[in-house]
C-alpha cells in the first residue's frame, strides 16, 4: 500500500517520520514537473520513468498510485491560481522500516505530492557553464534513476560561479556527462549527439521529448562522448542544456570561452518550450 501525502510546498508541510527510509538513505525517487497555465507537461513521460524507476529498485508502485497523487497534485495546483508556471513535485520513499539499509520485506512507500513556485527561465540568449571539479560516478545498477541520493550534484553545484548557470560534470572518460541538473545535447559534425544514456545519473524526460521530435522529421539523435577540447573544433556546432523545468538552453560560453550558437539550436529551444503536441 502506498501512502500519498499532499502539500501545497514549504508553507505546509507534511510530517514524515525520523526513520523514513528516504531520509536515512535516500532510498527513493523524484520527479519535477513543469506545470504551465494549469497543465502539467509529459505527465506520461515522468510517469513512466519513475514506475521503471520503482520496479528497478523493487519500490511497490502502480499506475493507480501515480494516477492518485497526480489528481491530488491538479488540485494543489488548481489552489495556486494565477501562477503561470508552477512545479509539481513527486517524491516517492520506500517508506519505514527494516533492518539497517536492508529493506523491509513488505515496504509500505510515501509518495509525497507538493507544488511550487517555478524558478526563473535562464536567459534566452544563452547562458555560461563551467566544468566541475567534482567527477560523476555513475553505478550501473542506478544509471538513469533519478534518485533521491544527489550528493555529487549538491557538491558541483557549491562551486558554480556567479557568473555560469550551471556546471558540467565529467565522466569517467574526462568526457562532459551531464550538468548538475541538466542533461546535455550537442551538435557535431552536421548531426545532434547526447552523451550515452546508460552512462548518465539521469535518463532525462526532455530528451526523450527532443528525440521522438527529431525522429518524426527524419533525423536520429546518436550517442557519443563529448570532450571540453571537441566543443572548439570546427565540426562542433554548439550545446544545449536541457530539462522539464526549464526546456532547453544554448550553452553561450563553457569556461569563458565563447561556443557556438547556430540557428539549429534556436530549434530545439522552442521546440523544448512547447511540448503540448507530445504529452
Amino acid at each position: 500500500m502506498v501512502r500519498i501525502l499532499a502539500s501545497r510546498g514549504l508553507t505546509d508541510p507534511v510530517n514524515v517520520p525520523g526513520d523514513d527510509r528516504g531520509l536515512a538513505y535516500g532510498d527513493g525517487l523524484f520527479e519535477t514537473i513543469l506545470v504551465r497555465r494549469g497543465r502539467p507537461e509529459l505527465v506520461r513521460a515522468h510517469g513512466r520513468r519513475m514506475l521503471e524507476g520503482a520496479a528497478r529498485l523493487r519500490i511497490p508502485l502502480e499506475q493507480t498510485d501515480l494516477d492518485q497523487a497526480l489528481s491530488q497534485g491538479q488540485a494543489l495546483v488548481r489552489q495556486a491560481e494565477g501562477q503561470d508556471r508552477l512545479v509539481l513535485k513527486l517524491l516517492l520513499t520506500r517508506g519505514s522500516g527494516g533492518r539497517g539499509y536492508r529493506p523491509p520485506d513488505y515496504p509500505e512507500p510515501r509518495l509525497l505530492v507538493s507544488v511550487h513556485t517555478a524558478p526563473p527561465l535562464p536567459s534566452g540568449d544563452g547562458v555560461g557553464a563551467s566544468i566541475s571539479a567534482v567527477p560523476l560516478t555513475v553505478n550501473p545498477l542506478l544509471a538513469g534513476l533519478k534518485s533521491l541520493n544527489r550528493l555529487e550534484q549538491v557538491l558541483a553545484s557549491e562551486s558554480i560561479p556567479d557568473t555560469c548557470y550551471e556546471a558540467l560534470m565529467k565522466g569517467d572518460r574526462g568526457d562532459l556527462r551531464e550538468g548538475t541538473r541538466t542533461a546535455l545535447i550537442y551538435r557535431w559534425q552536421g548531426g545532434w549527439w547526447t552523451p550515452p544514456r546508460n552512462q548518465v545519473a539521469v535518463n532525462s524526460v526532455m530528451v526523450g521529448h527532443i528525440e521522438s521530435w527529431l525522429a518524426r522529421k527524419g533525423e536520429v539523435l546518436k550517442e557519443g562522448y563529448l570532450t571540453p577540447e571537441q566543443c572548439h573544433q570546427q565540426d562542433f556546432g554548439g550545446l544545449l542544456l536541457l530539462n522539464s523545468v526549464i526546456g532547453a538552453v544554448p550553452v553561450r560560453s563553457l569556461e569563458g570561452r565563447r561556443l557556438p550558437m547556430g540557428e539549429r539550436l534556436a530549434t530545439i529551444v522552442d521546440l523544448a518550450r512547447n511540448v503540448e503536441e507530445f504529452r
